[in-house]
């Protein structure tokens, strides 16, 4: 085995721990944001968010499965909020398990659960919320946009 070989090894390794550990950490997030009303949840609530009010938004999840990869009004939907998050400055990750990010996030008022596509989470301006979790996912972002990665995926921990 070659220096290359082993180094190769290593960094898998490192990736493989970092995804886990930011899938912890936006387990954590989801969870404390819904306990302090912090969350919006859905394209079009996101969007409406993001345009009345772009500086309260903190941290945005984009999630899909193979049921909706075909869907083009979904990523359609996706480009135009991940550019905004972008020029807003906005970290975006990608979690490839929406029935599990539902979950996390409950249900709607009548029971249904909700459209779990676009997770924002929100703080407000005036009283900006800080949490443990939501920094170790933006160094996740911010190491992930230094790899050229500008959309990371991140897999959650199983139950």
């Amino acid at each position: 085995m070659t220096l290359e070989e082993i180094h190769g090894q290593e960094n898998t390794m490192d990736t493989a721990d970092r995804v886990q550990s930011a899938g912890a950490a936006l387990e954590e997030l989801l969870i404390a944001a819904k306990k302090q009303d912090y969350l919006t949840v859905g394209v079009y609530e996101s969007a409406k968010v993001m345009n009345v009010d772009p500086d309260s938004v903190a941290f945005c999840v984009l999630a899909t499965d193979e049921e909706y990869e075909c869907d083009i009004a979904l990523q359609i939907h996706f480009t135009l909020i991940q550019a905004f998050c972008f020029d807003n400055d906005i970290n975006v990750v990608r979690v490839n398990d929406i029935d599990r990010l539902a979950d996390l996030v409950g249900a709607d008022d009548s029971g249904e659960p909700k459209d779990a596509h676009c997770i924002l989470v929100t703080s407000p301006s005036a009283n900006p919320w800080k949490d443990p979790a939501l920094d170790k996912l933006s160094l996740f972002c911010e190491e992930s946009h230094s790899a050229y990665d500008w959309v990371p995926a991140i897999t959650l921990p199983e139950r």
